[in-house]
């Protein structure tokens, strides 16, 4: 039996749903969003285990305390 031939599309949803997201760990991703909103690096990681990873809610948080 002859294998199935299959092509993989590419698609934006991955890169969607990870700029969707602030990953707290990771020191680049900390750092774009301390500078981005003017506050520190600490600040940011408080704010994301606060109300979780997405960076809508972080950007929310951290323009409240601002």
């Amino acid at each position: 039996m002859a294998a199935k031939k299959t092509t993989k599309t590419k698609t934006t949803r991955g890169r969607n749903q990870d700029r969707a997201r602030v990953a707290g760990g990771q020191k680049h991703e900390v750092s774009y969003e301390a500078k981005k909103t003017g506050r520190s690096a600490t600040a940011v990681k408080k704010a994301v285990k606060k109300v979780g990873n997405a960076r809508k809610k972080v950007e929310k948080r951290l323009a409240k305390k601002g």
